[in-house]
């Protein structure tokens, strides 16, 4: 269908090098997007780029530290510069710590939230104001399950994806005039490197999947539908909204 055709744009993807945010590049390119993968070393993407290719679509990387503030404004103003323009960003790249809250190391709190939710909010900042300026865009931010809840252990995860929820709807507010939409995914239990010892634990993964009304793990490929349809005009009435793909995780 045409209303989820996104021939002619250009995407911004971080985090693309695996998981998640290769999952939702390829989709994107798969919709016709012209997609720049960006990730935190060069050639970190290039799995993508080939994979991409393979589909027989183009694609292009970028590299930047999202845990530099200076790298993050280098990454936004180098893209709009080569390509003139971005019309989907999708702030998928992050990182997790896993510590007690008594003894979670402050230095590894702050490294969260630059890479989490300052880098979304930098590269939402600068690429957004160039979408106002272009009569409009598309901002998608990955948000969690732990957007919802508090989890045990991972207090810094928690605290930046309860913040990108927030900051969702506060961009969402102030630019909705500007035909910009900003909305979130918020992935359930994927299967990914970042829950693979969730995987291996024999029977946390039963507990898991037992409150899944779907009866198993998520793959990365089943968010590829909710991110080309927030990404396309399918969306355009629909601002700061987290949509949950979970298998109906949240339901229980």
């Amino acid at each position: 269908m045409s209303i989820f055709d996104l021939k002619g744009k250009t995407a911004l993807v971080t985090g693309a090098s695996r998981g998640i945010g290769r999952a939702l590049a390829v989709a994107l390119a798969k919709a016709g997007a012209d997609v720049i993968c960006s990730s935190s070393r060069d050639g970190g993407c290039d799995d993508t780029l080939n994979e991409i290719a393979k589909l027989g679509f183009t694609s292009s990387s970028v590299a930047a530290d999202l845990s530099s503030s200076e790298s993050v404004t280098k990454l936004a103003n180098t893209v709009l510069e080569q390509k003139g323009h971005i019309d989907i960003l999708v702030n998928n790249g992050g990182t997790i710590f896993r510590a007690p809250a008594t003894e979670y190391p402050l230095e590894e709190w702050q490294k969260v939230m630059r890479v989490n939710t300052d880098s979304a909010f930098l590269l939402s900042q600068i690429i957004g104001k160039s979408m106002i300026e272009q009569g409009g865009g598309k901002i998608i931010n990955i948000a969690s399950m732990l957007s919802y809840s508090g989890g045990i252990t991972v207090p810094a995860y928690t605290a930046s994806k309860h913040a990108i929820a927030g900051l969702t709807k506060a961009l969402a507010n102030e630019w909705g005039a500007s035909n910009v939409q900003v909305n979130a995914i918020a992935p359930g239990y994927i299967r990914t490197d970042n829950t693979q010892a969730l995987q291996d634990d024999a029977n946390r993964s039963k507990e898991i999947c037992a409150r899944i009304p779907a009866g198993r793990w998520g793959e990365t490929e089943d968010l590829a539908g909710a991110v080309v349809f927030l990404a396309s005009g399918a969306s355009n009435y629909i601002n700061g909204h987290t949509l949950a793909v979970d298998g109906g995780f949240l339901a229980r």
